[in-house]
């Protein structure tokens, strides 16, 4: 007959524990980082499609007279194309972003956020953007 351990049922099997365990882990986080690029690439298809219904053009000229068009829109939609711009990171707004950008502390009751605005520059100019892979490609 087999003879019993002593030591308890999970400390004999730790390592089948930590192993599965490792895995959850690393699978809750690729669904986590997939829900996130989706959940951008969504949001950045959306301001394009807005914008272009009013400005036609390619979905980054579209933006760029969206935010431009400073009696037509609020500073909370502006700003949200300001992120958009940021996230698709196309050169052609570079000199429009940084026209906005003063630099100075926020005041959003009376200009576009100046961190959203430099985190947009410095996408759109080279800056390292780990979830446009995803959707970058299907927005024109």
């Amino acid at each position: 007959m087999k003879e019993m351990s002593s030591r308890p049922y999970i400390v004999r099997n730790w390592k089948w524990i930590l192993g599965y365990g490792f895995l959850v882990l690393a699978g809750s986080f690729v669904l986590f980082f997939m829900t996130t690029c989706a959940w951008i690439g969504f949001s950045v298809k959306e301001k394009c499609k807005t914008a272009r219904e009013q400005y036609g053009g390619s979905c980054v000229e579209a933006l760029m007279l969206y935010l431009e068009d400073e009696a037509g829109h609020s500073l909370v939609e502006r700003n949200g194309v300001v992120w958009a711009l940021g996230q698709i990171g196309d050169e052609r707004a570079l000199p429009l972003l940084k026209k906005y950008y003063t630099g100075e502390e926020c005041q959003h009751d009376k200009f576009l956020c100046q961190w959203e605005l430099e985190k947009a520059i410095k996408l759109t100019e080279g800056g390292f953007n780990a979830t446009a892979w995803m959707w970058k490609n299907n927005l024109d």
